[in-house]
């Protein structure tokens, strides 16, 4: 039967104790780990968010009553107990900060029982996902996850230690918004008081942030909740949180500076590392050449080779009409020391090649021996072949994957191919934290599907000065003052500067196909604010959960958010979404067709 603790204080958590506190009186209070029982005498690890501690139970000391408890305590009861700090008597853990240390009891309280939980409350669980998100409030117990979501939270702390050093003011934005164009679909809410009617819930703080320059805050940040109904994967989620900022009268490079400074501090307050200044800077062209995405990781070689030029005219179909296209290519990458991978996995990689838009993915092996087996050695002449070596920089006993298609496709096919490789062949040290600025993005992008340029990042990003005479002739080539901050592969976090004048803003409307009544009508309140003088300005905005998630090695960002949701954005824990009342419904003026699923 669970006890009051009435009476009772807590002078501690389990881990604060150490050696210094032997001969203390303490009261701990936790979940109980483990229970072993010796006969005369028993032992229990008790488990607060601070760590473990051992106790002590011999009834001499504690008392029948006591002893009789410690008897009955399982994994996952909730206890408290007194007693005296004292020098382990038995072995000690040095897996344990108090591995040397534990605590005689001399008076205990059962608080809470507990069923037998439905998997151990214990360190890198193997319990699968599903099952640790529908009970996530015991999978919140476990230490590693714990040490996580404690790690987050003093990293929050650090930004805001930092954002109001540099001056920056704290402003919340609102959460039921208008709904505008931002790239992915809005999460909606119905309107009651004006039937018919929709608010979105915010993408990112974008316009707010931009129309608190024009009211003259000079520097605002913001740790912001955002939504988007997007497909989900490892770091992305549909609501997820941004560390959020806008600076008035500076330029790219102010933005940039802050920022490393921001980052230098953070991990070096959080996790000891020592970030070097000023982090490397990448233009998006070489990113894209080199490492086939804009967000490179850099821990490892494997760059592309271009061979376009080397292939024109040849006699193999797909690398001969690549080389005459425009906006199309052939590349390779060469994998060391490969040259004898078996075929069942060169197999593997040819159909994720596909998955990711190629049509194949011609390979050559230069073997030890000099010889070439090659997949398209048929159409190919030996001294054209020898030329796609020379030209790779493979050596005797490397492999090499080609790619041929539109460059979009073919840096996706290659990048992708590069990371997956560099997994498998154990090329990557993940104890290694490679930052870097990817900077001069293309201002605008061609959409297929809509057959028209469209923003890269959003039509309020300011084009880089020397291009903008361009803009009508060769609008793709036309680069913005964007840029983000990557690490390890993985985008932290990307601002720009911001267009500030009317007539650049009108040609960037037009150019992506946005008449003044849509533009008026999506963006109305900021441009009406914006006739009432803008000062020049520029922001970034961080995803916090990508950091943590980078900074702590877990795999995932559902491991750095306490309540997340899975891969079908649903909450397994409390079971959202779900149906409602449809009394409500009609409060809404809502009705749903068709049946419920099951």
């Amino acid at each position: 039967m669970a006890e009051s603790m009435q009476g009772l204080r807590r002078t501690c958590r389990c881990a604060e104790l150490g050696e210094s506190h032997i001969g203390q009186t303490v009261t701990v209070m936790g979940w109980v780990q483990k229970q072993r029982n010796k006969g005369g005498i028993i032992f229990v690890d008790l488990r607060d968010r601070s760590g473990i501690i051992q106790l002590i139970y011999e009834e001499a000391d504690c008392g029948t009553e006591s002893f009789e408890k410690a008897a009955r305590m399982r994994a996952e009861f909730v206890v408290a107990a007194t007693g005296t700090v004292t020098e382990r008597s038995g072995a000690v853990n040095p897996g344990l900060s108090t591995g040397t240390i534990e605590i005689r009891v001399k008076d205990t309280r059962i608080l809470a029982e507990a069923e037998t939980p439905p998997f151990a409350v214990e360190e890198n669980s193997r319990t699968k996902e599903e099952l640790r998100l529908r009970y996530r409030c015991l999978d919140l117990r476990r230490p590693d996850m714990q040490r996580r979501l404690i790690l987050r939270s003093r990293i929050t702390q650090y930004v805001r230690e930092f954002m109001a050093g540099e001056g920056f003011l704290e402003i919340e934005t609102p959460i039921l918004c208008k709904s505008t164009p931002e790239g992915a679909r809005d999460y909606l809410v119905p309107s009651r008081v004006k039937k018919g009617a929709f608010y979105a819930l915010p993408q990112s703080p974008q316009l707010f942030k931009q129309l608190l320059m024009v009211s003259g805050y000079d520097r605002y940040f913001q740790v912001a909740k955002c939504f988007r109904d997007e497909d989900l994967r490892a770091d992305r989620q549909p609501e997820f949180t941004q560390l959020d900022m806008e600076l008035s009268f500076v330029d790219a490079d102010d933005v940039m500076d802050v920022n490393e400074r921001l980052i230098q501090y953070v991990c070096k307050k959080a996790i000891g590392l020592d970030v070097q200044l000023p982090l490397p800077r990448m233009r998006w062209i070489d990113a894209m050449n080199d490492y086939g995405s804009d967000k490179p990781d850099t821990r490892f070689g494997m760059k592309l080779k271009d061979v376009t030029d080397l292939v024109a005219g040849c006699a193999f179909p797909p690398f001969a009409d690549a080389a005459e296209k425009k906006g199309c290519s052939v590349r390779a990458v060469v994998v060391k020391g490969q040259a004898g991978m078996a075929r069942k996995k060169i197999d593997k990689q040819v159909e994720a090649a596909r998955g990711s838009g190629a049509k194949g993915l011609p390979y050559l092996a230069y073997k030890e021996d000099g010889s070439v087996k090659c997949s398209f050695g048929k159409f190919m002449q030996e001294e054209e072949l020898m030329a796609l070596i020379d030209r790779t920089g493979a050596e005797k006993g490397d492999l090499i994957f080609f790619a041929a298609d539109k460059n979009a496709i073919v840096w996706n096919v290659l990048g992708a191919l590069r990371l997956r490789l560099g997994e498998e062949l154990g090329l990557i040290d993940h104890d290694r934290f490679d930052f870097l600025w990817v900077v001069e993005f293309p201002l605008l992008e061609w959409s297929e599907e809509e057959e028209r340029f469209v923003a890269m990042h959003h039509p309020f990003t300011m084009p880089m000065e020397e291009d903008w005479d361009q803009i009508d002739s060769d609008p793709g080539s036309v680069r913005a003052k964007a840029y983000d901050i990557v690490l390890n592969g993985v985008e932290l976090g990307g601002g720009s500067v911001r267009i500030h004048q009317n007539d650049i803003q009108e040609k960037m409307f037009e150019v992506i196909g946005l008449e003044k009544e849509d533009a008026a009508e999506k963006f109305g309140f900021l441009l009406t604010a914006f006739k009432y003088g803008v000062p020049p300005h520029a922001g970034l905005a961080y995803g916090l959960d990508r950091l943590v998630m980078l900074l702590t090695k877990a795999e995932s960002i559902r491991d750095v958010i306490a309540f997340p949701k899975n891969k079908d954005a649903a909450d397994l824990m409390s079971g959202a979404p779900d149906f409602v009342d449809p009394v409500q419904l009609d409060e809404l003026s809502l009705a749903v067709e068709g049946d419920k699923e099951e």
